[in-house]
């Protein structure tokens, strides 16, 4: 699956996008984040608030426990507001 980084997420990262392939065991938004946190410092910078990180799956924003099962696409990015 195409994982895609925005904002500080990117920055914290250091890539705008990459491909992954999880674990088996990995199978929900959060479990996700917690894996990706494990791949190493930046990843860990990245994911360490994981409730200030919002995610969307191919486009559609979703909920931590939503399965990734079958995604295309997972986005990151932090809350964004309007004005």
């Amino acid at each position: 699956m195409k994982l895609i980084y925005f904002a500080w997420v990117r920055e914290r990262v250091g890539k705008a996008e990459e491909d992954v392939v999880p674990p088996a065991s990995v199978t929900t938004v959060a479990e996700l984040m917690r894996w990706l946190g494990g791949r190493g410092e930046e990843y860990a910078h990245a994911f360490e608030h994981p409730k200030s990180i919002r995610a969307a799956i191919d486009k559609s924003h979703v909920r931590p426990d939503t399965a990734i099962a079958g995604a295309r696409e997972i986005a990151f990015f932090p809350p964004m507001t309007g004005g």
